[in-house]
């Protein structure tokens, strides 16, 4: 992605514009809170949208309160039942369910029908932010995992396109891994990854059922998953007892011995900062599905916008919502950060960038952790890393899965 900046300084710039024109504020004036995480968008993006929209709005002041990503959680919970709360809050797709159940979010359900076009959003996205049939999280951007793969070994290999299905990718994939050279880079503890496997064969990492949460890891579908992940796995020399950041894989990546690695486009950035005799020899491609009718399922991150109940102007606050989620502002995010738009059908807007097409292809086939408000303290000490370790190790499937859903279920309840 694109280089970021701090954008704190643009509520300064807005308020001296207004000062400049003789408009200072008054007493109609509706001052609209909204927090942005740091590094979300650039300080020139958001300008643009301050700009614009005070100009269409002039009866709307936006002021914009950057936030840190440690300790949101809390900050983000006690904002909600402060009387003086912020009126627009990004949060992170998979956030939405725990500030959804302090019942302190205005359902957005009519607007996301009426106005938001819902049903083409990203599903991604979209269902995190749906909770018991209700649209608290409306959309807001996304990014997700792409094969990363060096474009001189596909060549020197006589490999002239990306593959489009698994069995392709493994065939691949073995080609390329011969002698000192790794067909890929795969961690052992890589669980986002394995969740797009798992979901494409029809699995779940936890499911409800009766109004409590439990694990599903141990089903022929999940462990199917699983399978594939271990075929891919040992096709390169990925730790099979540690995560993708330890080592960074990135930094194993820019040695130039490494065909492919799975992560989100912007490690390209840091592959090329490593080395840069790489630079331009990185291509990318969807993570291929089953079959080539579509890419494999991915894990979407990436942000929803809530309003609580408590905002002083919720209906003004509704409309930024609304603004921000539109094509207009979405197709500028969407070019200007290189993430991927809320919407499928907004997929063309960022047509020509190798890495964000890829991305915005199995954007479409994208889902997001368990709906549970407590999935966070499943993450806490993840049990689906051991139980990765365990299986690629050799340790029986199904067994290592029981171990690891029965840890998940005592997780959510």
């Amino acid at each position: 992605m694109k280089n970021r900046f701090l954008v704190g300084s643009a509520v300064f710039v807005s308020s001296i514009a207004l000062a400049g024109c003789g408009m200072l504020p008054g007493d109609d004036e509706k001052v609209i809170t909204i927090w942005l995480m740091k590094d979300s968008v650039s300080t020139e993006f958001l300008e643009r949208f301050t700009e614009a929209y005070e100009e269409e709005n002039p009866s709307v002041r936006l002021e914009v309160k950057i936030q840190e990503w440690t300790g949101i959680g809390k900050k983000v919970m006690a904002a909600l039942e402060d009387d003086d709360a912020p009126d627009i809050i990004e949060v992170g797709n998979t956030q939405v369910a725990q500030y959804a159940e302090s019942d302190g979010l205005r359902d957005l359900t009519l607007e996301s029908v009426r106005d938001l076009g819902s049903e083409d959003w990203l599903p991604g996205l979209a269902e995190p932010g749906s909770i018991n049939g209700s649209q608290f999280g409306i959309p807001w951007y996304a990014a997700n995992r792409v094969v990363i793969y060096n474009k001189d070994l596909f060549a020197q290999a006589g490999i002239e396109e990306p593959p489009k299905t698994r069995e392709e990718w493994l065939d691949i994939t073995a080609e390329l891994d011969k002698g000192a050279q790794q067909g890929i880079y795969l961690a052992g503890q890589d669980w986002y990854t394995l969740s797009g496997f798992i979901w494409d064969e029809g699995g779940e990492l936890a499911v409800e059922s009766g109004g409590e949460w439990e694990g599903r890891l141990d089903t022929p579908e999940a462990i199917n998953g699983m399978k594939f992940y271990k075929e891919l796995q040992a096709l390169g020399d990925g730790p099979k007892d540690s995560d993708e950041v330890t080592p960074v894989q990135e930094e194993e990546f820019a040695r130039g011995d490494i065909a492919q690695m799975i992560d989100t486009p912007n490690s390209a950035v840091q592959i090329e900062e490593k080395n840069p005799d790489l630079k331009g020899k990185l291509g990318f491609f969807p993570i291929p599905g089953k079959t080539s009718a579509a890419p494999g399922s991915v894990f979407t991150g990436g942000s929803d916008l809530i309003v609580p109940k408590n905002s002083s102007h919720r209906s003004a606050a509704v409309e930024v919502v609304k603004a921000l989620a539109g094509e207009k502002w979405q197709t500028d995010l969407a070019r200007t950060m290189s993430y991927v738009p809320n919407k499928t059908t907004l997929a063309g807007v960022i047509e020509g960038q190798e890495a964000t097409a890829a991305m915005a292809a199995g954007a479409a086939q994208g889902r997001a952790t368990p709906n549970s408000p407590k999935w966070a303290d499943v993450e806490l000490d993840n049990p689906i890393k051991p139980y990765m370790t365990a299986v690629l190790q050799g340790e029986d499937p199904k067994t290592a899965a029981e171990a690891a859903v029965e840890k998940i279920s005592a997780a959510l309840r």
